[in-house]
Parts: C-alpha cells; sequence; structure tokens
C-alpha cells in the first residue's frame, strides 16, 4: 500500500494588494514575530505597533506600487507555478500545497486542510535557501504550533536548507549565463542581512564579529550560520561562474541600522562605481522568487545609486522563480533530500 504524502511550500509571504491598509496588516503581522524582531516583547510591541508601521506604512505601500504586476504579487504568483509545476513532476501520492509564513494563503489555513485530508507523510519545505532564525526558523516554528494539536499527527520531513543543492546553484548559473560576464567590471553577491545579535545566537561563544567563515567554512560549526552559508554560497557560485575571488564581493542588504552584517550591499555598489567599474552584476540567492529585494531594491534603488556615482549599466541576475531546473531541484529535496553528515 503506497503512502499518501503532502508537501507544503512555504515561503514568506505578501500583503493581498498595494493598498496602505493591506501593507499596513502585512507589516503588523510579520515584524511582531518574535523572532523577526528578537527584543522584549513589551518593547517590540512599542517599537512596530506605535512607531515603524504607522510611519512605514505609507511608503512601503509606494514601493510594492512599483512591484505589483496586473496579476499580482510576483512572489504569489510563482509560487502558485510553483507549486503547480511540481505536482506535475510527482506522482499520483503526492499532494503539493503552498502557504505563507505571513498573510495569505495562510498557513492556518493550508495546514487545516492538510489535517483534514490526513496524509501518511507531511514534508515542510520553507524555499529559504540558507538558513535563519527569522525564516526558517520561524516558519518551523509556526508549522508545530498549529500541528501540535491535531489528533492524529503524520511522520514528519523538515527540510531547513539547501544552500549547497547542485540544483539551486545550477540554476541561478543558467540565469547568469544569460549574459556575457566577460563584459562585467565586478560581481556582487547580495543576501538579506540580519542583526548581528541574530548571528551571534547561532554560535554563542564566538562574536560574528571575530569569525572568520567568510574564508573558511567548516560544516562542524558553521552549518546553520547564516553568514557562512551565504559566504559559502557565493564561493561555490563563484567557482561554477570562474569568476575569481578579486572580482566579486559578498554583502547584505536591507539593512534596519549599522549593526547588521556587513558589508552592506548599497555602499558596494557605491564603492564599485566610485573606483570605476562601468558595468556591475548582481546575484541575490536567498530570495527563490523575484520580489521586492530583487526587483525594486537591487534592480532599481541600487540600479540609481550605481549610475548617480559614475556606473553605466547594474545588471540583475532573476531569481529562480519557475525555471525548470529549480523544479527539479525542488523534486530532488522532496524525494530525497538528507542533511549532509557533519564533520
Amino acid at each position: 500500500m503506497s503512502k499518501k504524502t503532502t508537501v507544503l511550500l512555504l515561503n514568506l509571504g505578501t500583503p493581498k494588494s498595494p493598498n496602505v491598509s493591506d501593507v499596513r496588516t502585512y507589516l503588523f503581522e510579520f515584524l511582531n514575530d518574535r523572532r523577526v524582531i528578537d527584543i522584549p516583547w513589551l518593547l517590540r510591541k512599542i517599537l512596530v505597533n506605535l512607531i515603524i508601521v504607522p510611519f512605514r506604512a505609507k511608503g512601503s505601500s509606494k514601493i510594492y506600487q512599483q512591484l505589483w504586476t496586473k496579476d499580482g504579487s510576483p512572489l504569489m504568483i510563482y509560487g502558485e507555478k510553483v507549486k503547480n509545476l511540481l505536482q506535475q513532476e510527482l506522482d499520483e501520492n503526492f499532494k503539493v500545497e503552498l502557504a505563507m509564513r505571513y498573510q495569505e494563503p495562510s498557513m492556518k489555513r493550508v495546514l487545516e486542510k492538510i489535517r483534514l485530508d490526513m496524509p501518511d507523510k507531511l514534508i515542510i519545505l520553507p524555499m529559504y535557501p540558507q538558513y535563519a532564525s527569522s525564516t526558517t526558523g520561524s516558519t518551523f516554528e509556526k508549522a508545530m504550533e498549529i500541528i501540535r494539536s491535531w489528533e492524529v499527527i503524520p511522520e514528519i520531513k523538515l527540510i531547513n536548507q539547501f544552500f549547497d543543492h547542485e540544483g539551486y546553484l545550477n540554476t541561478i548559473v543558467d540565469n547568469a549565463n544569460k549574459h556575457d560576464l566577460n563584459e562585467f567590471d565586478h560581481f556582487i553577491f547580495s543576501y538579506h542581512g540580519l542583526p548581528l545579535r541574530q548571528v551571534n545566537k547561532v554560535h554563542p561563544n564566538k562574536n560574528c564579529k571575530d569569525c572568520d567563515c567568510d574564508k573558511q567554512f567548516r560544516p562542524d560549526t558553521d552549518y546553520f550560520c547564516y553568514r557562512a552559508t551565504c559566504y559559502e554560497t557565493s564561493k561555490l557560485l563563484a567557482e561554477k561562474l570562474n569568476i575569481p575571488k578579486e572580482k566579486y564581493t559578498v554583502a547584505f542588504q536591507s539593512r534596519l541600522d549599522k549593526n547588521w552584517l556587513e558589508p552592506f550591499s548599497d555602499k558596494i555598489v557605491i564603492e564599485q562605481a566610485q573606483k570605476g567599474a562601468k558595468k556591475l552584476m548582481v546575484f541575490s540567492p536567498a530570495f527563490v522568487a523575484d520580489c521586492l529585494e530583487t526587483t525594486i531594491e537591487i534592480g532599481m534603488e541600487y540600479g540609481e545609486l550605481f549610475e548617480e556615482n559614475g556606473g553605466k549599466e547594474l545588471v540583475l541576475v532573476e531569481s529562480l522563480n519557475d525555471h525548470p531546473k529549480w523544479i527539479a531541484t525542488l523534486k530532488d529535496l522532496v524525494i530525497n533530500y538528507n542533511p549532509k553528515p557533519l564533520k
């Protein structure tokens, strides 16, 4: 008798629309997550509900209006496409569902649908290549919070990261090779930033600023260090693309203050332009679908920064989106995933 397996794909989330009210609702839910802003409860409530959201909702709404297409949010559009394409690749014993950590389709609603379907096995696959407490960790915590009340809890498989999966890397390589790499003066691998305190929690006996994981990846101690896996992802991609070390920089975007992971992507963009670089390629390996942080922040805002400081063209390598190799990667993760043994 074959086992019935449900695959739950998860991504961060998106407002229902670019309207101020919907953006405000999204920001309230997102920023009130204790893993996203990891400060004492009362301080977080005051900071998020009385300061950040009231003052940012209107400005964020304008940015989302730039991102929105006639079919809606790119994150949701690609999420549905990937869900349907993966379903086509798996046999009849698998059922693929899609949910978002914040907003719709909500984890609560989709997991209730799964509960009623009573699968024998549930595979939870957050689509974040590099593990971080504020993304993958938060997603797993929310899922377990919901599932723990079920009368029947199926076998559960958690896929926590896939930054070194050949299919994931080769999809990015394919997208980069749509361009002539010889034309570019420099390459930036830009990842979403994190507060240093969050990274330090992964290895409490070692301060991130004193760590050399940017130079050497040690699986036994660095496997869940976000900074370390970002540098390792970049190294693996650079090797596949034959980009020498001196021609690329690993950087971090979307910072809220100076106590976040460095170097900062926007500063590197300016620095490269001022050094005389005329053509710059930027990768966004932390994102599997084009979104606000890729299309707007990198593609538009960083492009303007580059030109304002003397550069001519900044090229954003598109995200994995619905690339066939990305679908094949997800299929392989679902069927064959086993975390690498720590050496």
